[in-house]
């Protein structure tokens, strides 16, 4: 017997699931009986029972989804995002619904692990997995690199640059570093003796060999810099330091197999910076590293999509405690709220880069616009599981159809503005079903970290980790 809980689907989804069920029990009524009669009555009957079955809001709230089911519920819908909106030619993940053939390297990077998800899920099959990810490595072979590295934004059909800004036209290390992060899962999960699954290792493979990281020391400087433009050079000049959402990418630029940096450079690059240590006590609670309150949240997202905190140090932080501590301070800020904005409470937190009601900023207990960014909370539930179990209670079961829609939370809201925002960002859909997926299994870690070239960067620059030993 077949079992469908109608309250995982949308209205569309609904009529959809209905019809091919009436197609279907009318094909086996026509093949055991010619009688016509029979036939309507039991598309009356059908139809009633169908009717039945979708619940009121008032049936969702007397009979809510359990915890399982909710977080099920929420990865399908968000990863629908990359796959059912996935660029038709690229496969790759556009920035923003509004914006369908412009896509996004760093989103897209954590989309190829959405879909890896997806499979472990059953959302898709392995099968349907490797055919949509091998068509996202033949494009991103093809599309504008720069010293093996992409720009921000690609073109979707014709994989040509789009320029972020005037100057940012060319590589940004940052963005590929996330794409790099997703592509070295992909590697590790697609390990059969297969043609597609050999072919997608080892193209993935011809990618990583050719990723100049050394060159974006500029010259042999002790620091990585962000942006080279074949057009403007070096002229967006942006070092990149810490502490915020970069990590990943020294890590990676270690770990390089032909073109690594030296300990040096993060050394004296990323962890030399009035924007690094910290030490500070904020509501009781310690933040070792970055920005006074933490900076937004995802910075304790967007590197540990693959980089398992669990134990990782250094000589500089214990980065299971950082983020720890960076949500559990956003949260208590939000608790406190010292603005008085509507909504904010115990239910209702999470201060993260995001669309909002003027336009899109970093959010954070600094930079704090009354706007509350789903992402925040959800991608921390494998720091703060109870609270970001609470808070997606509220977003699913309280602020509900506003906030809820096809491919699961739109990307923020602001109940002082009465704001509530229509559109979807890959880059904060992809934490969501990634962490969420981490906080369940761990299964973007355990692949990431079973990588011999990031054990080796690892060491290289010094960290310790349970993972690195196994």
């Amino acid at each position: 017997m077949i079992k469908i809980d109608f309250r995982f689907f949308s209205k569309t989804q609904y009529l959809t699931v209905n019809s091919q069920l009436l197609i279907a029990i009318k094909s086996i009524f026509r093949f055991f009986s010619k009688t016509q009669q029979l036939i309507a009555k039991s598309q009356q009957l059908i139809a009633l029972c169908l009717l039945c079955s979708l619940p009121t809001m008032a049936q969702r709230k007397a009979a809510p989804l359990g915890d399982s089911a909710l977080l099920t519920a929420v990865q399908h819908r968000t990863f629908n995002y990359f796959w059912k909106f996935g660029h038709p030619v690229s496969g790759l993940a556009p920035e923003r619904t509004a914006t369908p053939n412009v896509v996004t390297i760093g989103g897209s990077g954590f989309g190829v692990m959405v879909i890896l998800v997806g499979i472990e899920r059953g959302f898709i099959t392995r099968e349907e997995g490797v055919d949509r990810l091998l068509k996202i490595v033949n494009f991103l072979v093809k599309a504008d690199s720069y010293h093996g590295m992409w720009a921000h934004w690609l073109d979707g059909t014709t994989g040509k640059t789009i320029a972020f800004s005037r100057k940012d036209d060319g590589a940004d290390i940052v963005e590929s570093a996330f794409m790099f992060q997703g592509l070295l899962c992909v590697r590790q999960y697609f390990s059969k003796d297969t043609p597609k699954e050999n072919e997608l290792r080892d193209k993935i493979g011809w990618l990583w060999n050719d990723a100049e990281w050394d060159w974006f020391t500029r010259g042999g400087q002790d620091v990585l810099y962000w942006h080279w433009s074949p057009n403007n050079g070096w002229s967006m000049n942006h070092p990149i330091k810490g502490y915020n959402e970069c990590l990943i990418t020294y890590v990676l630029a270690a770990a390089s197999p032909k073109f690594a940096i030296s300990p040096q450079v993060y050394h004296q690059g990323w962890a030399m910076s009035n924007t690094f240590f910290n030490g500070k006590t904020f509501y009781g609670i310690t933040l070792p590293l970055g920005f006074d309150y933490g900076g937004p949240l995802f910075f304790a997202h967007y590197s540990f999509l693959g980089l398992d905190p669990h134990g990782l140090k250094d000589r500089y932080a214990d980065y299971w405690e950082q983020n720890k501590n960076h949500t559990l301070i956003n949260r208590q800020y939000c608790i406190e709220n010292p603005k008085k904005y509507k909504g904010y409470s115990a239910d209702c937190w999470g201060l993260t880069a995001s669309d909002n009601h003027e336009f899109y900023s970093a959010h954070s207990p600094a930079n704090d616009l009354g706007v509350i960014t789903p992402t925040a909370a959800l991608s921390s539930f494998p720091y703060t599981p109870e609270y970001s179990m609470q808070a997606l209670k509220y977003f699913y079961n309280k602020v509900g159809d506003k906030l809820w829609g096809e491919y699961g939370f739109y990307d923020a809201f602001s109940e002082t503005s009465n704001w509530y925002d229509h559109q979807y960002l890959a880059i904060d859909q992809g934490p969501i079903v990634v962490m969420i997926e981490n906080y369940r299994t761990g299964l973007l870690w355990k692949l990431f970290m079973s990588c011999p070239e990031v054990k080796q960067g690892l060491q290289k620059l010094g960290f310790t980790s349970p993972a690195i030993k196994a």
